[in-house]
């Protein structure tokens, strides 16, 4: 079972989580990982940005908020007054050891991402430290486990990926024998190490893809990710009020929404169960009786489109030869290594056969570093005006119309391009991966949220 930021943002709301563990627990053997209080890996972020500024006032007066939070929630905990002492101790020593790595990158004037990966995982530790002493005080035996210990990763500092045999082996000699003697481990999210043990993390959201490494690694029955909202939906509701929750998805439908701006799910978090076709429930820990969403491997039937959903931070890269004499396949070919040494996800990709152009969308967040790497390596044929220069179009959105049951239905793009068009809102750009499961569809920005409205009530996917 893995606690998202909201689910663990005060004390009553890890009251809650801890009455939902332990009510499974006397079911079933349950592991569980927790994120961080809700905002503060942000706080910590900004607190090592401060650091690097060499801003002390800002740097102290940041650290004191984090250490206020956790204490205040630990004092609202109402825990017996050994465990609070303890607590209250080993709240003060992790938060002076970040105080350690942060002070030291205010010496250096910068920070090292090894150094911000071992620090910014305090915020999970924090959590698992105070979910333990609270299950522990409610008569189950729980102990704080840092996910170090049991994720194994490569070494792409900020944004690791697991090494999952080597995981497995770390589960079997740190968790297995925690539960076979009936302790219930509280797994950090976010965070693991490479094989000599130095820390990293897995990106922002990683708490969704440590649960399921986890629950891979351990061979789970199922994977409990619990959250503020109801399940998967068929539209955000912020944009589409008659937005249902889904009973099901397929993981690759799951896997299509996340990766194209759905919030339930981090996007790599169903990599690692689809080998072992482990089921995942996305549930609301604020309405535990309501039923959710679970994601299996495969549907008895799909008709149509499930879902959309869309993403408004992005931008449109466009790559065109000045002439044909330029091969458009070799500067496509080029310009992919060039974004995969950078690790920028492309979100869709477009060309044209005859101009041999071809167009991506990325995250805004991510267009900095994908241009300089384009430009460095493409600065020779920039120089000479074999190519024409890039051109960027931020004021732009994505909308990606997700569904197994779309495979084969014959003209159903059609009418959800008629769909958009009826409503005065120009498509920039299409994109149709072979397996038919998603339709990306880049439109102006001003028109984002109303095109959402127009392909959800075209496909009929709104409900009572």
């Amino acid at each position: 079972m893995k606690f998202g930021g909201t689910s663990m943002g005060s004390a009553e709301r890890i009251r809650a989580a801890a009455k939902l563990t332990a009510e499974r627990w006397a079911l079933q053997p349950v592991a569980i990982v927790v994120s961080a209080m809700s905002q503060v890996t942000d706080l910590l972020l900004d607190t090592l940005r401060k650091a690097e500024a060499g801003d002390e006032a800002d740097l102290k007066h940041n650290l004191d908020q984090l250490s206020k939070r956790h204490v205040e929630a630990c004092y609202a905990l109402s825990l017996p007054e050994d465990r609070q002492d303890r607590a209250l101790r080993e709240i003060d020593g992790l938060i002076q050891e970040f105080t350690r790595i942060a002070k030291g990158m205010m010496m250096l004037g910068e920070r090292p991402p090894r150094s911000v990966d071992e620090a910014v995982a305090t915020g999970e530790r924090l959590s698992a430290l105070l979910m333990a002493e609270y299950l522990g005080s409610q008569g189950v035996r729980a102990k704080a486990v840092n996910a170090g210990q049991v994720i194994a990763t490569d070494a792409f500092f900020g944004n690791a990926s697991p090494l999952m045999e080597q995981t497995r082996e770390r589960a079997g000699k740190v968790l297995r024998p925690l539960l076979a003697q009936k302790v219930l481990p509280v797994i950090t999210g976010f965070n693991g190490s490479t094989l000599d043990g130095r820390p990293t993390t897995l990106g922002r959201g990683g708490s969704d893809f440590s649960a399921s490494i986890v629950a891979a690694a351990m061979d789970a029955a199922e994977l409990w990710i619990w959250t503020d909202v109801d399940g998967i939906m068929t539209a955000d509701p912020r944009l589409v009020p008659d937005a249902k929750v889904l009973d099901a998805v397929t993981y690759a439908e799951a896997a299509e929404l996340a990766y194209n701006g759905a919030k339930v799910l981090h996007p790599r978090t169903l990599a690692p169960l689809a080998e072992r076709e482990i089921p995942v429930w996305s549930k609301n820990s604020f309405a535990p009786s309501k039923p959710g969403t679970r994601i299996v491997p495969r549907l008895q039937s799909a008709q149509g489109p499930h879902a959309v959903t869309s993403m408004a931070d992005v931008a449109l890269v466009s790559i065109e030869p000045a002439n044909a004499a330029l091969s458009g396949v070799k500067v496509m070919a080029r310009s992919l290594e060039a974004l995969s040494r950078a690790n920028v996800e492309l979100l869709a990709i477009t060309s044209s056969s005859y101009r041999q152009s071809f167009c991506f969308l990325v995250r805004k967040a991510e267009l900095e570093k994908a241009s300089e790497h384009l430009e460095e390596d493409l600065a020779l044929e920039l120089a000479h005006g074999y190519l024409k220069p890039l051109q960027v179009d931020s004021n732009v959105g994505l909308i990606a119309v997700v569904g197994e049951g779309m495979r084969g239905t014959p003209g159903l793009a059609g009418r959800i391009f008629t769909a958009i068009s009826k409503r005065n809102i120009n498509i920039i750009a299409i994109a149709q991966g072979s397996s038919e499961l998603t339709i990306a569809i880049v439109v102006h920005r001003a028109g984002l949220e109303e095109a959402v409205r127009a392909v959800h009530d075209e496909c009929g996917l709104g409900g009572c």
